[in-house]
C-alpha cells in the first residue's frame, strides 16, 4: 500500500472578526488590532457612577479632549500584553545589571565630591514625583475612551511605578543595603525646597478631574526634568568621573524616548481631528497657560539645586531645553507664554 503526502490550503472563511472587516476590509488582522480596536464597552450600563452622575461609566465626556473616532489613534509601539512585556523584561534585565555592575564595585561610594548629594538629595526623592506621575496614568487607563488609549495608559502607568522602583533600588545600593537613603528621600520630598515646586505641580495636577489635561501637565514637565536628569546629567557625569550615575541614567533615558512614541501620536491625532481640532488645540493652548511657567520654574528650582551641590549648567541646560520644547509645541500651532512662537 502506498501513501501520498501533500500539503491542502484551507482557506478560512474569515480573516478576522467582524468589525475589523468593517473598518479595515476583509483582510487578516494584527493581534495588535484584534486585542485593541472596538473592544471599548459603549452600552448595557445598568447605573451612572454616583460620584459622578452627569456621565456614563465610559464614554467621550470625562476629557475635554475628542476624537471623531477614537480609534483613528493607534499605539506607533503596536504594544498589546505579549511584547509589553517582553519589552519591559528586557529593559529591567539591563538596568538591573548595570546595578549589579555598580554595587558590586562599589562605584556609588566611589563618586566625585557632589554627586553623593546629588542621589541623595534630588534623584532618590523623585521616586515620589514618579509615584504621582503613575496615579495619573492610572486615571488615564480607567477614564481614557477607545482601547488603544487606554491600553497607552495602563502601559505607562506601569512603567512609572516601574521607573519609581527603579529609583528605589539605586537607593537601596546607595545605603548600602539598608532603606536608610528612602527614608530621608521621602522627608526631603516634603520639605526640601528645591524639589517643592515639583510636588506642588503633581499634587495639583492629580486633582483636576480629567485625566488628558492632567497627562499633557506631566508630560510638559516630563520634557524638561527628564533632559535634566537624564540627560544632561548623564553627559556630566561622564566628563565629570561619576560614570556611576551615567550607567544607571542612560535606562531613564531609554525608557522617555520609547515612552514619547505614543504622547506625540496621541497629540498629532487630537490636533488632526477633523471635528474636534480646534478645540483640542484650544484645550491644549489651557493646558499650557496654566502649567508651562509652573513647570518652567520647578525644574529650574531643581537644576539650581543640582548647580549647589556640582556645577554641571543645569540651569542654562534647562533653559536652552525649554526654548527647544517651545519652539516644539509652537511647531504644532500651540501657544506658549513667554515665547515668541
Amino acid at each position: 500500500m502506498q501513501f501520498e503526502l501533500r500539503t491542502q490550503v484551507i482557506e478560512p472563511k474569515r480573516k478576522t472578526f467582524t468589525n475589523l472587516v468593517e473598518r479595515f476590509g476583509d483582510r487578516p488582522a494584527s493581534r495588535y488590532e484584534e486585542g485593541s480596536i472596538d473592544i471599548q464597552p459603549t452600552e448595557n450600563f445598568h447605573y451612572r457612577p454616583l460620584f459622578t452622575p452627569d456621565k456614563w461609566h465610559y464614554g467621550p465626556a470625562w476629557t475635554v479632549f475628542r476624537l471623531t473616532d477614537p480609534y483613528s489613534f493607534v499605539d506607533p509601539r503596536q504594544m498589546y500584553y505579549a511584547p509589553y512585556v517582553q519589552s519591559r523584561s528586557a529593559m529591567n534585565d539591563a538596568f538591573v545589571k548595570s546595578l549589579d555592575y555598580v554595587d558590586s564595585r562599589e562605584l556609588l561610594g566611589r563618586l566625585p565630591a557632589g554627586w553623593e548629594a546629588i542621589i541623595g538629595d534630588l534623584l532618590l526623592p523623585l521616586r515620589h514625583y514618579e509615584a504621582g506621575a503613575q496615579l495619573v496614568c492610572i486615571e488615564g487607563s480607567r477614564f481614557a475612551y477607545g482601547t488603544t488609549i487606554d491600553q497607552c495608559c495602563t502601559w505607562a502607568a506601569f512603567d512609572r511605578i516601574g521607573n519609581a522602583q527603579s529609583i528605589s533600588r539605586i537607593g537601596i545600593a546607595f545605603a548600602h543595603g539598608s532603606d536608610v537613603a528612602l527614608t530621608e528621600a521621602k522627608a526631603k520630598w516634603l520639605t526640601e525646597p528645591a524639589l517643592q515646586g515639583l510636588r506642588r505641580l503633581v499634587e495639583e495636577v492629580l486633582i483636576e478631574g480629567d485625566y488628558a489635561t492632567e497627562l499633557l501637565a506631566i508630560d510638559l514637565c516630563d520634557r524638561l526634568l527628564y533632559s535634566l536628569m537624564y540627560v544632561h546629567l548623564d553627559e556630566a557625569a561622564l566628563v565629570g568621573g561619576a560614570g556611576a550615575y551615567s550607567l544607571l541614567a542612560q535606562h531613564f533615558s531609554t525608557w522617555f524616548d520609547d515612552n514619547r512614541r505614543w504622547i506625540d501620536q496621541l497629540v498629532k491625532t487630537w490636533l488632526s481631528d477633523p471635528e474636534y481640532a480646534d478645540s483640542n488645540r484650544a484645550a491644549y493652548d489651557a493646558v499650557i497657560a496654566r502649567r508651562w511657567a509652573q513647570v518652567v520654574e520647578a525644574v529650574t528650582d531643581l537644576a539650581a539645586a543640582l548647580d549647589s551641590r556640582v556645577d554641571t549648567g543645569a540651569t542654562r541646560a534647562v533653559e536652552l531645553n525649554a526654548a527647544a520644547v517651545a519652539a516644539h509645541l509652537g511647531g504644532l500651532g500651540l501657544t506658549v507664554p513667554g515665547s515668541d512662537l
